[in-house]
């Protein structure tokens, strides 16, 4: 059991966190319009590579392929980001977009592959013993 906490606490108190951010009716605005736009979706990316990276930490040993785990830890960050897009529609002054979700995907892809690149060295080193 504490096991089980000690992997699923970090994601669980993320998606908290993205969950009170999202419940926000409105967010600070940068001055330029072109630059708000640029900060939140950089920051869409930011929280759910994240969020993928702590579904991978609590995944790991779960899966016999890494292929999967790393599709698994993708697939559920987008799962929560389609679910907090959701959550928004019924948050006043805010609204669900779905290319937000998309966004949300390319930062938990680009997590995962910072991850898998981190650990190829590691991988090849270990295919030479």
């Amino acid at each position: 059991m504490r096991q089980c906490l000690w992997r699923w606490f970090p994601p669980l108190a993320w998606m908290g966190l993205i969950f009170v951010a999202s419940a926000q009716p409105t967010l600070p605005q940068a001055p330029d319009p072109w630059l708000d736009t640029l900060l939140k979706k950089t920051g869409h990316a930011l929280a759910y590579g994240v969020l993928a990276r702590l579904y991978l930490r609590a995944l790991r040993g779960r899966f016999r392929d890494e292929r999967t785990l790393y599709a698994a830890s993708v697939g559920l960050a987008i799962a929560y980001g389609l679910s907090d897009e959701y959550h928004q529609t019924f948050v006043t002054g805010r609204n669900g977009a779905l290319f937000d979700v998309v966004i949300d995907g390319v930062g938990a892809g680009a997590a995962m592959l910072l991850d898998w690149r981190r650990r190829e060295p590691a991988r090849r080193s270990d295919d030479v013993q």
